[in-house]
C-alpha cells in the first residue's frame, strides 16, 4: 500500500491497497511520481483489471486538520485495506509508518521503487486523488486544482490570496493557516 496527497493545502490524503496475482506481471509498473499522467491513468486501468483485489481509503481535510496529516494518512491506509474484497496475508507499505491494522505489516523505505504491489498501490492512490482534485476543480474554478493537484505552487497561493480558503483547504497548514488569519 501507498498512499497520495500528503504535501498538498488542499483536499484529501487518499490511500490505496492492491493484491497482484504472483504469476501475472503488469509492465510499465513505476513510482506513480517517476510517470507521466498519461502513462499513470493507463496503467491505473490495467492494475484494477488484473489484480486479485484493490481498494482505496480517504481521509478528509477536517480529518488532516484534527488528527495531523500523518495520522490522517495511516487512517485512510486502515481504510484501504478494511475496503479489500481479500484480506492480505502481508502488507508492504511505502514508507517508515505503518497503519494500525491486526494483519502483519512491513514498512519498507522507497517500497514505491522496490516492490511491484507497491508501485501499483501508489498509481492507484495518485491517480485517484488527482481526479478528485481535477474534480475540484469544476467547483473551484479560481484555484488551479487540475493543473497543481492542491500542491503549494505560486499560482495556487496567489489564488488563496485573491479568493481566500475554501471548505476544501487545510487549515492546519502554515500557508493555508497565514493566510486564512491575514484575511480575518
Amino acid at each position: 500500500m501507498d498512499e497520495a496527497g500528503r504535501g498538498p493545502l488542499a483536499g484529501p490524503v487518499f490511500a490505496a491497497a492492491v493484491i497482484l496475482p504472483r504469476k501475472r506481471s503488469i509492465d510499465g509498473l513505476n513510482d506513480s511520481k517517476k510517470l507521466s499522467e498519461k502513462k499513470r491513468n493507463l496503467l491505473a486501468d490495467e492494475i484494477k483489471r488484473r489484480s486479485m483485489a484493490w481498494s482505496i481509503g480517504i481521509s478528509d481535510v477536517n480529518e488532516i486538520d484534527s488528527i495531523n496529516i500523518l495520522q490522517a494518512s495511516l487512517l485512510a491506509m486502515q481504510r484501504a485495506i478494511e475496503n479489500l474484497d481479500i484480506m492480505p496475508q502481508l502488507i508492504l507499505v511505502d514508507g517508515v509508518h505503518a497503519p494500525d491494522i491486526d494483519i502483519p505489516t512491513k514498512t519498507i523505505i522507497k517500497g514505491d521503487q522496490i516492490k511491484k504491489s507497491i508501485m501499483a498501490a501508489s498509481i492507484i492512490a495518485k491517480v485517484s486523488r488527482d481526479n478528485y482534485m481535477k474534480n475540484l476543480d469544476d467547483k473551484f474554478p479560481n484555484y488551479g486544482f487540475k493543473q497543481h493537484k492542491g500542491y503549494p505552487t505560486k499560482f495556487h497561493l496567489e489564488a488563496l490570496k485573491l479568493y481566500g480558503i475554501t471548505k476544501e483547504h487545510r487549515l492546519s497548514f502554515k500557508p493555508v493557516s497565514i493566510i486564512n488569519e491575514s484575511n480575518r
